[in-house]
């Protein structure tokens, strides 16, 4: 996130703040800044209708900036987006006052949010999304035969990287149909790590699956990073992490992060310690319910 301008009060704490997401871990962060009756101000592509003298009418769409008051915000981790919708509080030429709009926030594109107090923890969120050392510390592969996700785990968001896809027939006597599919798929699997996954950042590597697959890739990974002297996979080979989960599906994580010796490999991690608050969290709600409390108010 980088901030391009800051204007805040002194005296009362109120002002906008001029942002532009960079990465998608940005958006969430943007998502948690955005409160019911905020401002904010961005552009945005608006339909308009035009009629003409005879009577005949044509519509084309025109970019415009809008300013609109906080309703509802929509956080979509899939898209990468956030909506905002709420009413336009800023007379423009293709919108009329009080006309109710849906924003969205988009990477590379600038936007404002406009506070009538910015909080000292608003403003810390903001430091830590321009902090060129929040990069995801986790990458983590879940597969099962012929469905395999790629996901980067931050402290904030899983953002899925690559979704593998290949039909893998049955094995038949005297077919070698089964293990040439393997094979792309674990190839498909090989080139995706290479193409998202940062060693340098990444302090670990989870790699799951039901059964022996994972150490079938694993073992296919050492001997292809050799054979072609991949360096990032020759020198970070101890980042993997071999794990169990039921399926190739993105939910699988889940599992995975409950198990305590994962977890245990994962100590230094931003999302361990997280993830070890939570199950505090979820602990003191069945023992002792009055003494756990989430939400605005808290």
């Amino acid at each position: 996130m980088k901030v391009f301008k800051k204007q805040i009060s002194a005296k009362d704490a109120s002002g906008s703040i001029l942002l532009l997401p960079e990465v998608p871990e940005d958006l969430w962060h943007a998502y948690n800044l955005l409160q019911e009756g905020d401002l904010v101000r961005c552009t945005t592509l608006r339909k308009v209708v035009k009629e003409s003298s005879t009577g005949s009418t044509t519509a084309k769409k025109v970019r415009t900036s809008l300013t609109i008051r906080v309703d509802k915000v929509d956080f979509d981790p899939d898209s990468l987006q956030v909506r905002i919708s709420g009413p336009n509080v800023e007379e423009s030429k293709f919108v009329k006052l009080g006309a109710h709009h849906t924003l969205t926030l988009e990477l590379d594109r600038q936007f404002s949010i406009i506070k009538e107090c910015w909080d000292q923890i608003f403003l810390d969120r903001i430091d830590e999304a321009c902090n060129p050392e929040r990069a995801a510390e986790i990458a983590a592969i879940v597969m099962q035969p012929g469905l395999a996700h790629l996901c980067l785990v931050t402290g904030s968001i899983t953002v899925t990287k690559a979704k593998i896809e290949i039909t893998i027939p049955k094995k038949r006597t005297g077919s070698s149909k089964h293990s040439s599919a393997l094979k792309r798929f674990y190839e498909a699997i090989y080139q995706s790590v290479l193409r998202h996954v940062d060693f340098k950042q990444i302090k670990c590597v989870l790699t799951a699956s039901a059964g022996y697959l994972r150490d079938d890739w694993f073992q296919y990974m050492l001997e292809q990073s050799v054979r072609r002297d991949d360096r990032p996979f020759i020198e970070n080979k101890s980042k993997f992490v071999l794990c169990k989960a039921s399926s190739g599906h993105k939910h699988a994580l889940e599992e995975v992060f409950s198990d305590p010796q994962i977890m245990e490999r994962m100590s230094d991690t931003k999302v361990a310690k997280e993830v070890k608050e939570l199950d505090r969290f979820m602990r003191l709600i069945d023992t002792d319910p009055d003494k756990a409390y989430y939400g605005y108010n808290h």
